[in-house]
């Protein structure tokens, strides 16, 4: 029996761009005594951002762990970037949090990425305390801010404190005690602006809100408030603040650090710290994977149970070496335990999202929580030799971002990477200069469409008949499935009719070439069923010899299978959609006129708007290859004061014009005499065997559904 864990808890640190991520985090390991001294983001030297571009371009990339105890309880904290360009980092994290500090800015309030991180952390019930930072800043608002919180973020907010003094360097932050008689001692401080002013009304407040998600309580409320104590309602603001009801806000500054000493209470008091089981199953996940200075793997894992050593074997491979977060280093330890997150090493083939040991119950780690990558463009190297050396880069790349795509076109010769947003392009470029010394050039930005099939097709070929050249019946029918379904495949044919093998070849293939439809799009929700099946058994010379020219293998069933498939497409149909964009963009109200016929042009959809004092509302959707252009027209239209909240929401049919089509990167199954040249070494008459591909097994020919021909053998 190993002696007992402390109390661990994983918190993430996230919000939009600027408002004090990093620096809030550098004031919290201060504050907890990890570092002598606070770094600053604009001088590059924090804790978190060590890679040399975050430090230049004075922004988080990578989500980064250091760690610090508070009163016994071992707090493992993860910076997130802020950027909705990285939303990938931060899909990554929210698998292994326990808890989430959200943090908005005193000045700028809420913006449209906060609202996107709260919306997911409600979802997922992540417990999440709000901190609004910079209330130091000139223009930093109290009462305004919350409200701001509480129309666009949720109405499920307990502000903890006021802020005698905002918006000058002499803001400070007062608690709540619960004692509603006591003015705060400095509420006059600077002139408070806007600080709030008193506790009065702090315990009514937070009764009624308390009451509205629980029943015992609001019975209390009503029938004997006398037992409502400050502290039995500060119990049940913790116990519902761990079931992500409601979030407490802390106001502060990461820059003078007023605040930080009570949202250090509050995430001890209010968050759930947990002691795991060392003993138990090995469960743990894969949140994030780095290579080394030799190139080597190091994974980044969330124990939630059990122990694993160095030279424990985890699948095929063995730990080589463990990492574990303790104040503020990466410290080698023989073991990472049950609560902890460690690094390990010698995981050759380990990927974001993998398990290690047995998956938990609700694991989230492979959950996609938020919307994949709407954009494209092709990255070409500048000098014509590093093409092998920019796949490989790439390749890795990907390996540590799962929600980059990269598509190789072979016959072009150009390799493709998803994106979601030019900022993501320019770092992807200074990676590749500066850690694998490429050079490399971006063609203009695109955006990805899906293709989703209409109706129902169905296409067969037989197996020695014209104009089929494999030895291989295949027939498939598609048919559309709901949004979201994903590809189903099913067969309509007997699973002994013909080796298992061929089974999967088919499906395998279905899968790979569905992700260039008709039009060169993905094709994400279908159904699709193998209706004929057919082959010609394993034949050999007298002699012994195995004579593929008369016998079937997986190459006839993968090289046939995309004719087919392509068929069937064409015969169910297949409709073009564009992600779409939902916009909320207020404006003042004496230039609603010039924007509408800007939202138009850009071929923008709003609803009916809403007005709010001077300033008009508009709520609609927008292609998403048309947000960039709203983003650089919107403060010329409206001097500078139109605020514009995006985010996808949706796929919607292209309306009227031309269908965009993109490149196919496969041998292009819709034109049959081009694709046979690249994929058949030689066709002699209708029976010329596709060469390469496993055998199937032996046995006698078979055949099934809607009339198959039977498979002669020869």
């Amino acid at each position: 029996m190993q002696s007992p864990l402390p109390y661990t808890l994983n918190l993430g640190i996230l919000a939009h761009i600027d408002a004090g991520k990093t620096s809030l985090t550098e004031r919290l390991l201060h504050a907890a005594g990890v570092i002598d001294e606070v770094g600053r983001v604009d001088d590059g030297n924090t804790q978190t951002d060590s890679l040399a571009l975050e430090r230049q371009r004075g922004i988080t990339i990578k989500s980064a762990v250091v760690s610090f105890a508070v009163d016994g309880t071992t707090v493992n904290l993860i910076d997130t970037p802020g950027h909705p360009d990285f939303i990938a980092e931060v899909e990554r994290v929210l698998s292994v949090l326990d808890g989430a500090v959200l943090v908005v800015s005193a000045v700028e309030g809420v913006q449209a990425q906060t609202r996107v991180l709260l919306r997911t952390l409600r979802r997922l019930r992540i417990p999440t305390l709000v901190f609004v930072n910079k209330t130091d800043r000139r223009g930093a608002r109290y009462e305004g801010v919350l409200r701001h919180i509480a129309e666009r973020l949720t109405p499920d907010i307990v502000p903890m404190g006021s802020v005698p003094g905002i918006g000058t360097r002499d803001a400070r932050f007062v608690p709540f005690t619960g004692d509603d008689g006591d003015r705060d001692d400095g509420d006059r401080v600077g002139g408070d602006r806007d600080g709030g002013d008193r506790d009065g009304g702090f315990t009514a407040r937070l009764t009624e809100l308390l009451a509205e998600h629980d029943d015992t309580l609001l019975a209390a409320y009503v029938d004997d408030p006398a037992s409502l104590t400050y502290d039995r309602l500060r119990t049940e603001l913790a116990r519902q603040t761990r079931r992500a009801l409601v979030h407490p806000v802390f106001f502060g500054s990461a820059a003078t650090g007023t605040g930080i000493p009570e949202l250090m209470r509050g995430v001890r008091e209010l968050l759930p710290a947990r002691r795991g089981d060392a003993d138990g199953p090995v469960s743990g996940s894969v949140f994030k994977v780095e290579r080394g200075a030799a190139g080597e793997k190091i994974a980044y894992v969330r124990m939630f149970s059990g122990t694993v050593r160095t030279r424990d074997r985890l699948g095929e491979a063995k730990v080589t070496g463990i990492g574990v977060f303790e104040q503020g280093a990466n410290v080698q330890r023989p073991e990472v335990r049950a609560g902890q997150i460690g690094t390990l090493r010698g995981l050759a083939d380990v990927r974001i999202g993998d398990v290690i040991g047995v998956p938990r119950e609700g694991d989230r780690a492979g959950a996609r929580h938020f919307a994949p990558p709407t954009l494209e463009t092709v990255v070409s190297p500048l000098r014509a030799t590093d093409r092998g050396a920019l796949h490989l880069a790439l390749t890795q790349l990907a390996e540590q971002d799962p929600l980059i795509d990269l598509r190789q076109d072979g016959v072009r010769q150009e390799v493709s990477v998803s994106l979601y947003g030019e900022v993501q392009k320019e770092v992807i470029q200074a990676t590749l200069a500066e850690e694998y010394g490429l050079d490399v050039a971006f063609r203009e930005t695109t955006t990805i469409c899906v293709e989703r099939v209409i109706g129902t097709g169905a296409a067969h070929e037989i197996i020695d008949t014209d104009p089929n050249p494999f030895l291989a019946t295949v027939g498939l029918r598609v048919e559309p499935a709901p949004v979201g379904a994903g590809v189903a495949f099913r067969l309509g044919v007997e699973l002994g009719s013909m080796p298992y093998a061929f089974f999967r070849a088919v499906e395998e293939t279905v899968r790979e070439t569905l992700q260039q439809g008709v039009h060169g799009w993905r094709v994400p929700d279908c159904t699709v069923t193998m209706t004929h099946a057919g082959y010609w058994p394993r034949q050999s010379h007298a002699h012994g010899t195995f004579d593929k020219s008369m016998s079937s293998t997986a190459g006839d069933f993968r090289h046939l299978t995309p004719l087919v498939l392509m068929d069937a497409l064409r015969a169910a149909g297949t409709a073009v959609h564009e992600p779409m964009h939902r916009f909320r963009l207020d404006v003042p109200a004496d230039t609603v006129g010039a924007v509408l016929p800007v939202l138009a042009r850009l071929r923008a959809v709003p609803h009916t708007p809403t007005t709010s004092g001077a300033s008009y509302r508009l709520v609609g959707d927008i292609p998403a290859q048309q947000v960039h252009a709203l983003e650089q027209l919107l403060p010329g239209l409206t001097r500078g004061e139109g605020e514009l909240e995006s985010a996808f929401d949706h796929y919607r049919p292209v309306r009227g014009g031309t269908v965009p089509t993109r490149e196919r990167t496969d041998h292009d199954p819709l034109h049959r005499k081009d694709y046979l040249l690249r994929v058949v070494r030689r066709t002699s008459g209708g029976n010329g065997s596709a060469s390469g591909g496993d055998t199937g097994g032996g046995g006698r020919g078979g055949s099934g559904g809607e009339g198959a021909t039977a498979a002669a053998a020869r």
